[in-house]
This record gives structure tokens, sequence and C-alpha cells, in this order.
């Protein structure tokens, strides 16, 4: 080592080195900023929606939205809880439906995905191309809403919001691509040892395959939280009106008071807040499901890259 390697005492750092040192110090720091202004972005919409649902509709009419209410109101939270029963009652048939299809859900798109995904299996190219040729031909509303209703006999019931929701394609092909990627040997070690092709995939595919299965997971409660037209289209006992169809025939009600006073000739329209409504709807409707997310967060990435990587 020459003495222009040393100085003062210090060890030597290759050039080498210390670019490579400087250049992640510069990806993470770009990286961290970049993922800072992206969750900022995020968050303020939600609070501008919560800051919305808590100011007198008059302000927001004169103002605008305002990331802090100006005038404090909470006549909107007030006409929505104006019937409180009927609300609660939406919650519990939204809750009931998200939990019942999203476990069917999980277990037919698992099930389904877990043998087209076996090799052994010879028909799974047949019934492959079966479950593909649904995404590109569809029998249309009609007779959709034939079979639910004059076959299935599912008019009015809770499995009118259930069913036609439990499977799809989409979520089908992302499972199996999961699926594929587990080793083969350990399927074959388990026939070794007796295991027979439900204990196989109950007791070592789903285990192993629980990034996928949260992924899919999310996506099936987003759908059935989120789900309003099937109650549109064959739900009409107010008993079985789910949350998101309710606030739907709520906001619609509050539309036709407006338009019913504005044709009477009446001058202030204002004083019906359904802007600050339909933002009170909004935080009632996306809370519970939020409050679920940071649960399957861990799972949801590595599922999606997985799902999308392998073919």
């Amino acid at each position: 080592m020459n003495a222009k390697d040393v100085s003062f005492g210090k060890p030597f750092v290759p050039a080498v080195r210390r670019r490579s040192h400087l250049d992640r110090t510069l990806f993470s720091t770009i990286g961290y900023v970049s993922l800072t202004i992206l969750a900022v972005l995020c968050i303020v919409p939600f609070i501008l929606v919560v800051s919305s649902s808590l100011t007198e509709e008059s302000t927001i009419v004169v103002e605008g939205y305002q990331f802090l209410p100006l005038h404090f109101s909470t006549e909107a939270y007030s006409i929505l809880f104006q019937y409180p029963q009927q609300l609660i009652n939406a919650y519990v048939v939204t809750i009931g439906v998200t939990a019942v299809g999203t476990f069917l859900g999980l277990f037919l798109t698992s099930m389904t995905a877990y043998v087209l995904s076996r090799k052994d299996f010879k028909w799974r190219n047949h019934f492959a191309f079966y479950f593909f040729f649904t995404t590109l031909f569809s029998g249309g509303l009609v007779p959709w809403y034939l079979l639910i209703v004059n076959y299935l006999q599912m008019k009015d019931t809770a499995l009118a919001l259930i069913v036609p929701m439990m499977l799809n394609v989409f979520y089908i092909i992302v499972m199996k691509s999961f699926m594929s990627s587990i080793p083969e040997a350990i399927v074959e070690s388990a026939k070794i040892d007796g295991a027979g092709d439900f204990r196989i995939y109950a007791q070592l595919i789903l285990p192993l395959s629980k990034p996928a299965l949260a992924t899919i997971g999310l996506f099936l409660a987003l759908a059935y939280w989120n789900d309003w037209y099937n109650a549109l289209l064959f739900v009409s006992n107010e008993k079985l009106v789910p949350l998101q169809y309710y606030l739907y025939k709520m906001l619609g009600n509050m539309d036709g008071m407006r338009k019913a006073m504005m044709s009477a000739g009446a001058v202030n329209t204002t004083s019906l807040p359904s802007e600050g409504l339909k933002m009170a709807m909004t935080v009632v409707a996306t809370g519970p499901i939020l409050a679920v997310y940071p649960f399957i967060q861990k799972y949801f990435v590595q599922g999606m890259t997985i799902g999308a990587v392998k073919g």
C-alpha cells in the first residue's frame, strides 16, 4: 500500500465502493421522498372528504372544499343517522354478505385454481379454456336476470347478493399462477405418505398460499362491500338492502327533494346538505373496510407480485 492510500490513519476505501455507497444512499433518499409524497397524496383526499362532511352546505357552495371546516356542522351526519335502525340493518347485511361471500369465493377460487395447476389433470386445458372463454363473451343482462330470478329463484334472497360474485376468472388465474410456483416435490411426497387430493389441498397448498389468499380475499371483500348493482336488480325487501344501496337511495331522495324545491320556486336550496351528505356517506361506507387493510397488507404485495410474474 502506498502512502497515498493512507490519509491520517483512516482506512483505505476503494473508489468503487464509495461510489456504490453513494448510489445506494441516493437511491434510498429518492425512494423515501417519492413514497412519502405519494402517501401524502393518498391521504389528502380522505382528509378533504372528512373535512367537507363536517362543513355547512352553504360554505361548500360558496368557498368550495376546504381541508379544514370553515363553518363546522354535523347536519349531514344527522340526516344520515336519522333512521339508525335502517342504517344498522344495512351494515349487518353488508357485513354478513361480505364475510360469507369472501369465504365461499376464496374456497371455490382456490379449489378451482388448485385443480387447474395440477399437471397430472389431463382435462385442465379444456377447463381453463372454458373459464377464459367467459371473459370474452357474455350472455347479456336479460339472460342473466332471467337466470337469477326465474330459474334459480334467488330474487329477494341473500343468495342474490352472494352467488353472482363468488367466482371471478381473473382471480382464478392469479391463484393458479401462485399455486403453480409451489414445488411439485411437496405434493409428490404427500402422495407417497398416502395423503389424498383434498388433504393435500387443505393441509399443504392452502397454508403455502396465504399471500395469494389474502390478496384475492381483499379483492373479493372490496367487491362485496361496494356492490349495490345486484341489490338494485334483485332486492326489493328492505330488510335485505346492503349499505351501498341504502346510501344510494338516500342520496337519490335528497336530490329529488332539491329538485322539487327548485321547481316549487324555492330560492334557497342550500339548506339541504347534498354535498356534505355525499362526503358523510363516503366516510361511513369506507371507514370499516379501511380498518381491515393494515392486517393483510404484508401479504398483499407478495401475493400480487408472485401472481403477476409466474405464468
